[in-house]
C-alpha cells in the first residue's frame, strides 16, 4: 500500500500545470528543467522525495536513475508523447494530458 506523498520533483517543462496542481493539494514541489543527470536528481532530493513526475519523455533515462536511487519512488510520466519502452517497467502512472488535466491527476496522487 503506498502512503500519500509529500514530496515531488516534477522534471521538464511544466505547460500543464501539474506540479502547481500537487501544491495546491499540499505535495512539496521541486522543480527541475533543462537536461537533467543523476548530480541534478541527487541536488532536487530524489532519494527521500516520494513521487517523480517527469513531463519531457525525451528525458526519459532519467527515470531509471531515480528508481535506481530511491526504491520507494513513486514515478509518474504526464506528458503528451509516448513513453519509451524501456522504461514502462518502471512507471507507476503514464497520462496524456490531454486525457486528464493537472487536478484531476493531482488528487488521484494524493489520494
Amino acid at each position: 500500500m503506498s502512503t500519500t506523498p509529500t514530496t515531488a520533483i516534477v522534471a521538464g517543462p511544466d505547460d500543464d500545470g501539474i506540479g502547481d496542481a500537487l501544491e495546491h493539494e499540499g505535495v512539496d514541489v521541486t522543480r527541475l528543467n533543462g537536461v537533467i543527470s543523476r548530480p541534478h536528481l541527487e541536488e532536487a532530493g530524489i532519494v527521500a522525495a516520494d513521487l517523480y513526475v517527469l513531463t519531457d519523455t525525451e528525458q526519459a533515462t532519467t527515470i531509471p536513475i531515480a528508481c535506481d536511487l530511491n526504491d520507494g519512488l513513486r514515478t509518474v510520466v504526464y506528458a503528451r508523447d509516448s513513453v519509451p519502452e524501456f522504461v514502462r517497467g518502471q512507471l507507476d502512472l503514464a497520462i496524456d494530458p490531454q486525457l486528464m488535466d493537472a487536478e484531476i491527476v493531482a488528487d488521484e496522487l494524493v489520494a
